[in-house]
């Protein structure tokens, strides 16, 4: 476990060891709790991507595979669909085609996205069971089927407790 040792600069921003005061970036504000700040240190040093990032992107597949399972019902062709798709979100089909990869939704597209799909101003920031899974997230699923599935009654139980230490270790983070 690494231990960091921080400072608290005239200004009250939390410095590490020799660091100058020009050069301090994490703001130690009224209430917010040592550990909080070691939290959004090690966030910023795993470079993880925010959770609001993945709900905005789940959520913005989950209005495209939406808009295109009523649109293949209607009887439209699956040819341009993503394009048609990136025309009511009044954005070019390459920004779509980059959120779908990896580009963050910023708060104005996200506002821009729920004014145009008619939803709740808010709507893609909440987390959703309904939302479309990536690929990497169904690869996980089809894998772990096949382990659970492959498994005896001890394997799925040692499957279902290494998941549940996963999960207890993650909220302790």
């Amino acid at each position: 476990m690494t231990v960091a040792v921080f400072t608290i600069s005239s200004q009250g921003s939390l410095c590490s060891r020799g660091a100058t005061e020009a050069h301090c970036k994490y703001s130690l504000r009224r209430g917010q709790a040592a550990v909080k700040i070691a939290q959004q240190l090690r966030d910023r040093r795993s470079n993880r991507v925010p959770d609001t990032t993945l709900t905005r992107r789940r959520n913005a597949l989950a209005l495209f595979k939406a808009y295109a399972e009523e649109a293949l019902a209607a009887g439209a062709s699956p040819k341009g669909m993503e394009q048609a798709f990136a025309a009511i979100l009044q954005i070019s089909p390459s920004m779509w085609s980059q959120i779908k990869a990896s580009r963050p939704i910023g708060d104005k597209l996200a506002r821009q996205i729920e004014t145009l799909c008619a939803r709740p101003l808010g709507w893609l920031d909440e987390t959703r069971q309904d939302a479309a899974p990536d690929a990497a997230e169904a690869a996980f699923v089809e894998l772990a089927l096949k382990a659970w599935r492959a498994s005896s009654g001890a394997g799925r139980k040692e499957l279902r407790q290494h998941l549940r230490r996963i999960l207890r270790d993650r909220k302790a983070d």
